[in-house]
């Protein structure tokens, strides 16, 4: 409790919201594109932001949308090195929860775009 009470009212604190905000969008993303396994994920948003965002796991994410209907396993992969990769694909439900998303995603960031371009051509902020 005490860490969390430290990081409320940062910077750090708020990207960590927006983290969370976004990460049933993200992962959905990416399964639209192709199946992944959880790790594969991780690092492709690890790329895909330069390092912006960052994830120690996915599996909470994962399982909550599989929950739900959006995410469905799409198979199972042994490596050379007995490691188990579960891999993931997005639903048709998933598809729809997605463009939701994005939807609400775009039009709260454009108002508040607009709302922090209104008050930078004035006073400022």
């Amino acid at each position: 409790m005490e860490k969390a009470a430290k990081r409320s009212g940062t910077p750090e604190g708020f990207r960590e919201s927006l983290k969370k905000a976004t990460t049933e969008m993200l992962v959905l993303f990416l399964l639209r594109r192709r199946p992944m396994y959880t790790y594969e994920m991780m690092s492709e948003i690890e790329a895909l932001s330069q390092g912006v965002i960052t994830f120690n796991t996915l599996y909470l994410t994962i399982h909550r949308l599989q929950d739900f209907g959006y995410v469905e396993e799409q198979g199972k992969v042994v490596s050379e090195d007995n490691r188990v990769r579960l891999y993931f694909a997005i639903a048709p439900k998933g598809e729809g929860y997605l463009n939701d998303l994005i939807r609400e995603y775009r039009q709260y960031t454009g108002t508040v775009d607009r709302i922090l371009g209104l008050t930078e051509g004035g006073k400022g902020a």
